[in-house]
């Protein structure tokens, strides 16, 4: 007779309440117990998938290095991050840009190993999220001598022989010669996201308003994740530009909740979560569950010196937009370039289908309700992460994390960190 295997329930944070302190470190254990096996299997492939390279590579002729010219470049490309892991290389998976961005650079021999490279990076962005601007800085192979380097048009095509090894989904665009010391992450004078929305039952006009609250220098200790594990205890950022406007509206003669928005911000530097925790804030507002000035009220750390619990915003949304320098010189393969619109073009394709398909099925669902359905427009609804009260608690009212001083004290006594005198 067959043994009936049962698939172990996914508990619900209700669920998880309910159980004491003795049952949740059972579970904690076992799940970081299933988290290193899964590990040691990913590491297991990724192993096996190197040596079969490795092999192949032996048997091919070596690429030698030393008899070529370098230079230091920018370069610019966009990426849709919905399927991947996040930007940064990571040791237990292979979804993540940079992993696809080093295999094509490593393959055409453009760079000999990302060690070697004097790499940096404008903006690390998490799973999920997309960029249109991000920018790498890094030394690269040169088919021009030292001198003759301003002739960009006689440069290696860098955007075409990457693009035909990248996803199509990750496309190089643009590239600028640097000065060798330049940093693509610390030289940036300014990056600017959006982050998309429809408006739903959102009022637009007081999310403007609360976001327009955010300019200017503040500590955003409670509209952010604080990062105190890896040394982050400094929270003032100082935002240039924050607004929420709507970009295009299904219906010229009336506002619809399949209305597209945006909120654009732009700051020389973000911190980890930062957008999404004001993207959080601001859906409050827009429900009108909370006034704009409870922005005013969190960037008040006297006030309001730990952060209440809130729902982040979703990753989808977030795109890293533009990222600026001075001193570049940005040089398009317009050939190329033709081809990189094609692939987007592809993309925005199958969206826009996908888009049309379901709005005229829901055209047709909500003519049952006849010309009254402004109580249906739930569209943005889904846009905050997490499970959500049934009772709608004020979020000044909350239940608060710890305060950033007991986080220091926490990490300094497990020596993460050194309390400076």
């Amino acid at each position: 007779m067959a043994k009936v295997v049962k698939k172990k329930k996914i508990l619900t944070r209700e669920e998880l309440e309910q159980l004491d302190k003795t049952e949740l470190i059972d579970r904690i254990l076992q799940l970081e117990a299933h988290n290193l096996q899964l590990k040691q299997i990913i590491e297991k492939r990724l192993g096996t998938a190197e040596k079969k390279k490795e092999k192949v590579s032996s048997t091919n002729k070596k690429f030698d290095f030393a008899k070529c010219h370098k230079r230091h470049i920018f370069l610019k490309f966009y990426y849709l991050g919905w399927d991947y892991q996040g930007f940064a290389a990571q040791e237990d998976t292979t979804s993540t840009i940079e992993y696809y961005l080093f295999a094509a650079l490593t393959k055409s021999c453009l760079i000999e190993s990302r060690e070697t490279s004097n790499y940096h990076r404008c903006g690390r962005t998490d799973k999920g999220v997309s960029a249109f601007s991000q920018v790498i800085s890094l030394d690269i192979r040169s088919r021009l001598e030292p001198e003759k380097q301003d002739n960009l048009s006689d440069e290696l095509h860098y955007c075409k022989m990457l693009n035909r090894l990248l996803p199509k989904n990750i496309r190089c665009f643009s590239w600028s010669p640097a000065h060798p010391e330049m940093s693509a992450r610390f030289d940036c004078k300014f990056r600017s996201y959006k982050y998309f929305f429809p408006r739903g039952n959102l009022n637009i006009e007081a999310m403007d308003k609360a976001a327009k609250l955010t300019v200017g220098s503040h500590d955003f200790r409670n509209l952010c994740k604080m990062d105190v594990a890896n040394g982050v205890v400094n929270f003032f950022r100082n935002i240039v530009n924050a607004q929420v406007t709507c970009i295009k509206r299904e219906d010229p003669e009336k506002i619809s909740g399949y209305d597209m928005c945006e909120l654009s911000i732009k700051s020389n530097a973000f911190l980890w979560h930062q957008i999404r925790c004001i993207m959080g804030i601001l859906l409050l507002v827009g429900r009108e569950q909370e006034k704009p000035e409870v922005i005013t009220d969190l960037l008040d750390v006297e006030k309001c010196p730990r952060k209440p619990q809130y729902n982040l915003g979703h990753y989808i949304p977030l795109n890293l937009f533009y990222c600026e320098y001075d001193g570049t010189n940005w040089y398009t393969d317009k050939e190329e370039l033709q081809r990189v619109i094609k692939d987007l073009q592809e993309e925005w394709t199958y969206a826009a289908i996908k888009c049309s398909m379901t709005r005229n099925m829901l055209k047709d669902l909500e003519a049952f309700f006849d010309d009254e359905t402004s109580h249906l427009n739930q569209q943005s609804d889904c846009l905050l992460q997490g499970v959500e009260a049934k009772v709608y608690k004020p979020l000044m009212q909350r239940d608060t994390c710890e305060s950033l001083e007991d986080r220091i004290e926490h990490y300094t006594k497990k020596r993460r960190l050194e309390k400076m005198s």
